[in-house]
């Protein structure tokens, strides 16, 4: 939207933009004033919380997400800590503002990373092409790795649920990276620890919905059905009436969100 490029013009800085409460609930609300749609996703970024467990990155224009410490070893699990919701106070405050700004005409809708997701920028130091540390990780540390990936979910779980006592209607678990993954590895490294939040989340905010999508996930939406999640998302490259028919499953195409009702 050019009112958005307009104000990335202002602020240049992404992670001012996504922990900046103002500005947080300004873009927000673009789409919004512009369109009217059902639903309002807070503007925000997957590594947003990694700072309030004990991972420092920052967001630079060529390369993108930069870890400056990736855990590679036991010593550096030392550095993470439980969650530190006082330090999301920008995210919670934002869904406070939304829920009003959109009363009962919208949803709004949070969103987080998945654990391999998020472990895979912790342990590469950031984006990559081929995920080969992370890879080689399951096999020479896997203890390591599940220490990494369990402390992640209870983080995430914590985070979920702050935003959804903060106003969120919906969550959706981003598991960008899980298509990287053949079907086996997704089963070990992956869906427990999905399982393992929406476990957590739904003891303590059952009415919420949760929505799983993997990016690349035509090879493993047979496996995504038993994570407990009550929607799937689908990718470009799956037929949505098919898949909806095979899985007896509410599916919703990512690139074009369903209507959500508010509660």
């Amino acid at each position: 939207m050019a009112v958005y490029r307009k104000l990335a013009e202002k602020y240049p800085s992404f992670r001012e933009r996504s922990e900046t409460t103002d500005l947080i609930v300004e873009i927000s609300l673009q789409p919004w004033n512009a369109i009217r749609p059902n639903g309002v996703i807070i503007f925000s970024d997957i590594l947003t919380p990694l700072p309030a467990f004990g991972v420092e990155f920052n967001i630079e224009d060529v390369r993108g997400p930069v870890i400056q410490s990736p855990i590679r070893s036991e010593e550096g699990l030392k550095a993470l800590h439980p969650i530190d919701l006082e330090n999301l106070s920008f995210v919670g405050d934002s869904l406070k503002i939304l829920r009003k700004e959109v009363g009962g005409d919208a949803s709004v809708l949070g969103f987080v990373g998945e654990p391999w997701t998020i472990a895979t920028y912790i342990v590469e130091g950031g984006t990559t092409p081929t995920y080969t540390t992370i890879k080689s990780m399951c096999h020479t540390a896997p203890h390591l790795l599940r220490t990494l990936l369990s402390h992640l979910s209870q983080a995430i779980a914590d985070y979920v649920v702050f935003q959804v006592e903060s106003g969120a209607h919906c969550i959706q678990i981003f598991d960008s990276w899980g298509g990287q993954l053949p079907p086996d590895m997704w089963e070990r490294w992956s869906k427990p620890y999905i399982k393992e939040i929406v476990d957590l989340v739904k003891k303590r905010c059952p009415e919420t919905p949760i929505v799983l999508y993997i990016n690349g996930n035509g090879g493993l939406l047979e496996r995504m059905k038993d994570t407990g999640v009550d929607v799937i998302g689908l990718d470009w490259t799956v037929d949505m009436a098919d898949r909806r028919s095979d899985l007896r499953f509410f599916l919703v195409l990512y690139v074009e969100q369903l209507p959500l009702k508010p509660r």
